[in-house]
């Protein structure tokens, strides 16, 4: 439901125009929102460590100085995916945008087997290609209609190899900043859910905030603009604020996007801390699908074949996983219980002897 009412009014407040036709007033200032939404989801994630600390387990947000600069990686990464990605939408079509991040499995994947030499059972590796097709046969599918008209409108820039470059990083930054988060779970256990959520929060405020009070100055001078084909600049935080001024019912609802995106995290943050990243993204992914199909069968479209296939690969990757899982689990439980087993008869075999 958080994560469901953060869609809904992320679109109303980046699409609805609060000006005339011949004069569009939209709110597109990512980087502001972003900075109040890390902001909220900081005390939010303090407030939920609160709730859990007890005086034997204080749960200090930054327990060691040695924690600090893999936070600070994926605190990082975190903000930078997300203008590249909006910068990507110049120069792609949406299709190609939605396609792209379907296949955010493959890139979470390649960084831990690569950068973190994670290893996973070969079922995994079959379940991950089998969703990241799945996604992707559907989307395909369902836009196949619509992909004519909106190449030849516009231009050919839809594919252009510079979109495709910045989604590339976009995907890159996403699959470093899960990878490393479940690093930082296995390298300073016992972390929680709740003070990875506030310090990575609190770091993504302190950077986002630095780059609009720093923008006006520096971008000016390397010649560069925020260019990220959402209308921004260098001066982003004076033109954010005078158009909350101007239409305060805006700010109303980026206080209310902030508080579900923040309600939302402690469900993710909790779900990662549990069950690692891999597993996260693709719950992300098939509820995205999901997401998509609930919405053709809503308007009264009809599933194509393929799209049919595309469904059926995705949920039954979910349930071969789940499956497996479960049966792995029953397995560790058996050899849990025949090692207690075996440990008991040890122990009166010592008896006896000593006896």
């Amino acid at each position: 439901m958080p994560t469901l009412t953060w869609g809904i009014l992320q679109e109303r407040i980046t699409t609805t125009n609060h000006g005339t036709p011949d004069h569009p007033e939209i709110f597109h200032y990512p980087v502001v929102m972003n900075t109040i939404q890390s902001l909220v989801a900081t005390l939010l994630g303090y407030l939920y460590v609160l709730s859990i600390r007890t005086p034997t387990t204080p749960l200090p947000i930054f327990p060691t100085r040695s924690i600090l600069p893999p936070l600070l990686l994926v605190a990082l990464t975190s903000a930078l995916a997300s203008p590249f990605g909006y910068a990507s939408l110049a120069h792609v079509d949406y299709i190609t945008f939605i396609l792209a991040k379907s296949c955010k499995l493959l890139p979470v994947m390649f960084l831990h087997v690569t950068l973190y030499g994670k290893r996973y059972p070969f079922y995994k590796y079959g379940v991950v290609a089998l969703v990241t097709a799945g996604v992707a046969l559907f989307t395909l599918s369902s836009s196949s209609s619509k992909k004519k008209s909106s190449s030849s409108s516009s231009g050919g820039s839809g594919s252009s190899a510079y979109g495709l470059m910045l989604l590339a990083i976009n995907l890159l930054f996403d699959g470093l900043t899960n990878s490393t988060q479940d690093d930082i779970y296995a390298r300073f256990r016992p972390y929680t859910g709740a003070q990875m959520m506030t310090a990575l929060n609190l770091l993504s405020t302190g950077l986002t905030a630095l780059y609009l009070l720093l923008s006006p100055y520096l971008l000016p001078l390397l010649n560069l603009s925020a260019g990220t084909g959402t209308g921004t600049g260098a001066d982003e935080l004076a033109t954010a604020l005078a158009f909350l001024h101007a239409h305060p019912q805006v700010l109303r609802e980026v206080f209310g996007f902030a508080l579900a995106g923040g309600v939302g995290q402690i469900f993710i943050f909790a779900t990662l801390s549990h069950f690692g990243s891999l597993l996260l993204v693709t719950v992300t992914v098939t509820r995205k699908m999901l997401t998509m199909l609930l919405s053709v069968l809503w308007f009264g479209h009809r599933l194509t074949g393929w799209q049919w296939v595309g469904v059926g690969l995705v949920f039954g990757g979910v349930g071969i996983e789940g499956q497996i899982g479960k049966w792995e689990k029953g397995k560790k439980e058996r050899e849990r219980r025949e090692r207690e087993v075996v440990g008991k008869d040890v122990g009166k075999g010592k008896g006896m002897s000593g006896g």
